[in-house]
């Protein structure tokens, strides 16, 4: 009995050897099979990367890349509300996705937003690309709440769904077409993308949360709240979060203010006005001719500038204000065409532009009214003529009158190679006396200097 149990004992150890022997053999080649394959992995990565880099730079340079600083970037979840059957709901939770999916890809187009990225039930768009602005973190919030309106309404949700919306504005790198201005690639692994997907891991269902980045930029349109999380990032970094529940009261246009109503459009049409302004004065550097010393990017800026002060100074509204500045940025742009009769030229302009930033048809007539008022001699028949008048001859009653009328005499003289400076002075003492301003801020602020200018040049006149 005894022996009958050893031998089913050695039986048993050597089966157990043999299978030993059998695993580590097997073992043996899953660690050659693991090992080739790891070396075949690193060689695909090298092999991307290259090609990444062989891409980057091929053709010439066909593409190019290109760094934006101040991207928005949107991150939209679509998920399960807690405590649904996956299981039981994946065919009817797939095509609800891409039933929204489309419906958000309306909207992003609406805002010009693009889309960098896409997997499964997350979507990210971005704003301020391939083309830089300024209000990006605006039109992409914008954007997010009627995502977040076309969402609760679609009566496909059937509350089996819910929405998280993550926004963060920073850098990016992207490849650009330079030929035909094209995204053609996008670092979707820059820290801006990254941290905006770390941010929708903290939203609430059907809410926004945004970075402290984006909230600085919006805060002034938008109903924010001080979110108490600080989010962990990488390089040691952390985030402050802010949620916001929709527009503020007085610029929305429905009662759960997610969509904006006329003087929203006002105050963003004011922030992107610093686009329009950056592309005018571009111009002008470029295009100018050398010789206007006067009629320069110095003077458009001045009267912009004085158009806003005095604007303050009367009393003007937002909406006001807006049209009076662009007027006054474009007022001049015709000497980059034509030095007589500039005005009908900078219309030209204006007309061609303004459709492109939204402008309507109205505000376009009011501008052209508005430059058309500086044509000399300045009649002004309203507020706003009186300002730009004001603002565009601003210059009579400041400090800096000689330097300022100095280099307006040496343009003239290209024009008019016999005007002396005699000449030019006599001018100057008919031009002043005649010259009124029209604006009660500009009779208290410039009607002293003005006097003092012509007791100044009377002196320099020679007999």
């Amino acid at each position: 009995m005894e022996d009958s149990s050893n031998q089913q004992l050695l039986k048993r150890i050597a089966s157990l050897v043999s299978e030993n022997k059998e695993l580590k053999n097997k073992q043996r080649i899953l660690t050659e099979t693991n090992n080739r394959l790891i070396n075949e992995l690193k060689e695909c990565h090298d092999l991307i990367e290259k090609a990444r880099h062989e891409y980057i730079a091929m053709t010439d340079n066909v593409y190019q890349q290109k760094r934006f600083e101040t991207v928005t970037v949107l991150y939209v979840d679509i998920g399960l509300v807690s405590g649904t059957d996956a299981s039981s709901n994946s065919s009817e939770y797939i095509d609800k996705v891409y039933h929204f999916m489309r419906l958000f890809r309306k909207i992003a187009k609406k805002y010009s937003l693009i889309k960098i990225h896409s997997i499964g039930a997350h979507f990210i768009y971005a704003g301020g690309i391939p083309e830089k602005n300024f209000i990006n973190p605006v039109t992409v919030t914008l954007a997010a709440f009627e995502m977040v309106s076309v969402f609760e309404t679609d009566t496909f949700n059937n509350d089996i769904l819910k929405l998280s919306i993550g926004i963060h504005t920073g850098g990016v790198t992207a490849l650009v077409d330079g030929k035909h201005t094209r995204l053609s690639y996008f670092e979707s692994e820059s820290d801006t993308v990254y941290e905006t997907s770390r941010i929708v891991a903290l939203c609430k269902d059907n809410k926004l949360t945004l970075s402290a980045t984006t909230y600085e930029l919006v805060k002034e349109l938008f109903d924010c709240q001080y979110n108490n999380n600080l989010l962990p990032v990488k390089n040691n970094k952390k985030l402050e979060l802010f949620n916001t529940n929709g527009i503020k009261s007085e610029y929305a246009a429905d009662e759960k203010r997610y969509f904006p109503n006329h003087q929203f459009r006002t105050q963003l049409m004011l922030i992107q006005f610093r686009d329009l302004q950056e592309v005018i004065l571009d111009k002008l550097e470029k295009e100018l001719p050398s010789h206007l010393y006067y009629h320069n990017v110095k003077h458009t800026v001045d009267v912009v500038t004085q158009c806003e002060l005095i604007g303050w100074a009367e009393g003007l509204d937002d909406h006001q204000l807006l049209m009076l500045k662009t007027a006054a940025l474009f007022h001049d742009a015709g000497h980059t065409i034509s030095y007589s009769n500039h005005e009908a030229r900078s219309i030209d302009i204006a007309r061609e532009m303004l459709p492109k930033y939204d402008y309507l048809p109205e505000e376009i007539e009011m501008i052209v009214r508005l430059i058309m008022a500086t044509k000399l001699p300045p009649k002004p028949y309203d507020l706003l003529e009186s300002i730009i008048c004001d603002s565009d001859l601003d210059y009579l009653g400041r400090i800096d009158f000689v330097p300022v009328s100095n280099t307006l005499f040496a343009e003239l003289q290209v024009q008019n190679k016999t005007l002396t400076l005699n000449d030019w002075n006599m001018m100057q003492i008919k031009f002043i006396s005649s010259h009124q301003y029209f604006t009660d801020t500009g009779r208290r602020l410039r009607n002293v200097k003005k006097q003092e200018q012509i007791e100044r040049i009377k002196q320099l006149i020679e007999d």
